[in-house]
């Protein structure tokens, strides 16, 4: 049976729309988006999990449902700002050995939950993760610094524009035009200032050494031609992790959670079993 939760009345708690359901005894489960998203790129996910999950969504602030009046520019100048977030959550809560998703920077955020507090969590599942976006040595992040900075220029120039244009190619699965319009509805749906600034964030962050203090069991997945998160990148998340579990998953593009959910689902549920 799933059961539907009413959410404490807390600050924290409305400042990230968080909501709840599945079953108020299960472990519980949380998922986090990536940028331009919000909770409800895991809707066609999350019903797997309602049976036997104490389920918990999120609108990262800026995001959603969020309350946007609570976006601070100092706060959110570095990804810690959303790991903080995070564990008020947990703590707001009071949960536990929790399973952490997060879908691309969210998979950021959580690593910098869980190195801040392990005591938690119980399992990462890391979706498309990269600790750092620009190549750097013998690092390969995927961009050049010049590629970044030409994308983040074209995102100041005209927002909405950008959205529309690299929504698509984000997505890939070019056969499935629909995933790519759903995914440039949801960045549209940001307001711009907030999206300029946390795509700085996002893009121009390096994590590498805050991967490497994970202990708590991860799950790595990895989609191919994921133009944001190539697989050389999972894979270097996989070495930094000495806990974790690396899988290629069939799916294309940097959002399974929207064009293979069974199967992420599925990777998901084999981790935790």
């Amino acid at each position: 049976m799933t059961f539907t939760l009413s959410t404490p009345s807390t600050d924290v708690v409305r400042r990230n729309n968080v909501t709840m359901s599945g079953s108020p005894t299960g472990r519980p489960i949380v998922f986090v988006h990536g940028f331009g998203c919000s909770q409800e790129m895991w809707r066609h996910v999350v019903p797997h999990f309602e049976s036997d999950h104490r389920v918990v969504l999120l609108d990262l602030v800026g995001a959603g449902g969020s309350d946007v009046t609570a976006y601070d520019p100092i706060k959110y100048d570095s990804l810690h700002g959303y790991a903080d977030d995070v564990l008020e959550i947990l703590e707001a809560l009071d949960l536990r050995d929790v399973v952490f998703v997060g879908h691309s920077v969210a998979a950021t955020i959580g690593v910098l939950a869980e190195t801040t507090d392990p005591s938690r969590f119980g399992s990462l599942v890391l979706v498309g993760p990269s600790p750092r976006y620009i190549d750097d040595e013998d690092y390969r992040g995927g961009f050049e610094r010049e590629d970044i900075e030409g994308l983040l220029d074209a995102l100041d120039a005209n927002y909405l524009g950008w959205s529309e244009s690299m929504a698509p190619v984000i997505m890939g699965n070019t056969e499935r035009p629909e995933l790519g319009r759903q995914l440039s509805d949801s960045f549209c749906s940001v307001d711009p200032e907030i999206a300029r600034h946390f795509a700085r964030v996002t893009f121009l962050s390096d994590n590498r050494r805050d991967f490497s203090g994970v202990r708590t069991p991860t799950l790595v997945l990895q989609c191919s031609d994921d133009v944001i998160a190539p697989t050389s990148v999972g894979r270097y998340v996989h070495e930094q992790i000495p806990t974790s579990r690396f899988v290629q998953l069939s799916a294309t593009g940097h959002c399974p959670n929207l064009s293979a959910p069974d199967e992420l689902a599925d990777e998901i549920r084999a981790f935790l079993s």
